[in-house]
C-alpha cells in the first residue's frame, strides 16, 4: 500500500499516520503467520529499534478498534492478530499453534439468522475452526 493511501486509511478512521503506526501496520499487512504482538515487535525492530512493546501493544488496540485487524482467537493465551481485512475465517491448530485462512461461501454477515440481526449491531463474523493440523498429525 502507498504511503499516501495509507494515510488517507489512517484519516478516515480517525488516527493520525505516524511512522510507528505505519510500520506497525505495514508488518501486519505483509504478514500471512498471523504474529503475536511480540512477533510483530521483533519484526518492527529491525526498521525502528527503539519501538517499545507497549507501543506496539497499543497500535494494534488502535488498529484493532477501528476494524484494520483482527484478533484471531486460538488456542492458546498468546493473542494472535490478522492484518487481512478482507472476511474470511481461520483453522487454529491446537498442538503447534499454527493458524490459517480459508474462504467459506455462505458464513458472511449477509448469511447469519435474522435473531443475530436483532441482537445489535454486528460489526463482522468468522467461523473459528480448532484442530490438529496435517503437519502435526504427521500426514
Amino acid at each position: 500500500m502507498q504511503i499516501d493511501a495509507l494515510k488517507k486509511l489512517f484519516a478516515q478512521s480517525g488516527l493520525k499516520f505516524t511512522n510507528q503506526r505505519y510500520l506497525v501496520y505495514k508488518a501486519m499487512v505483509e504478514a500471512r503467520d498471523h504474529p503475536s504482538a511480540e512477533t510483530v515487535w521483533r519484526r518492527v525492530r529491525e526498521s525502528a529499534p527503539a519501538i517499545s512493546l507497549d507501543t506496539v501493544y497499543r497500535t494494534l488496540a488502535s488498529l484493532e478498534a477501528r476494524g484494520l485487524v483482527t484478533r484471531v482467537p486460538g488456542g492458546s493465551e498468546e493473542s494472535r492478530f490478522d492484518g487481512d481485512a478482507s472476511p474470511h475465517h481461520h483453522l487454529v491448530c491446537l498442538q503447534c499453534g499454527g493458524i490459517e485462512d480459508f474462504v467459506m461461501p455462505g458464513a458472511g454477515l449477509a448469511d447469519l439468522p435474522p435473531e443475530v440481526a436483532a441482537w445489535g449491531r454486528v460489526r463482522d463474523a468468522q467461523v473459528l475452526v480448532r484442530g490438529v493440523c496435517r503437519r502435526c498429525l504427521g500426514l
